[in-house]
């Protein structure tokens, strides 16, 4: 979006709502952290027949729904990961680990690579929550809106 010009106190009334609508996959996704959330379907004898594809796990897929209509998503991601220079999974947490509020545009960037990058392969959406990115990025962004707001947000599915 670009909230340079906004305050901080307009960036958290921005981005809060869609990201409390998120906060509710928080627990799922610390919980799967390093696990893997999609398989590939082997049915009777498909492997002779076919081709095997991906099955995801439906949390996944309602979070990754979920997260696709948010205020989060942003086509220009690319420029947030040559700004910040980010290669790796490894690097993406770094920057979310020193965020601040003003960077909220820089975690909508990376959520916007996995989501939207993941559509065309999808093995990203995944890797979002194995490495631990996911799980990163809503307790970063949940840490500085409770900050900055004052009170505590909590996790409720919606």
């Amino acid at each position: 979006m670009g909230t340079g010009n906004l305050s901080n106190e307009e960036i958290v009334e921005y981005y809060r709502k869609d990201a409390v609508k998120l906060f509710a996959y928080l627990p799922w996704l610390e919980s799967k952290r390093g696990q893997a959330t999609s398989s590939f379907y082997g049915g009777e004898g498909i492997a002779e027949h076919s081709i095997a594809f991906p099955v995801y796990d439906s949390n996944l897929l309602r979070f990754v729904k979920e997260a696709d209509t948010t205020c989060f998503m942003d086509r220009n991601y690319v420029y947030v990961y040559s700004r910040n220079r980010l290669k790796t999974y490894r690097d993406e947490l770094k920057l979310i680990e020193k965020a601040t509020i003003r960077d909220m545009d820089n975690l909508a960037g990376i959520l916007s690579h996995y989501i939207l990058e993941g559509k065309r392969k999808a093995a990203l959406w995944s890797q979002g929550v194995t490495t631990g990115v996911y799980a990163a990025l809503l307790g970063k962004m949940k840490e500085l809106i409770e900050y900055w707001d004052g009170e505590t947000v909590k996790n409720t599915q919606g």
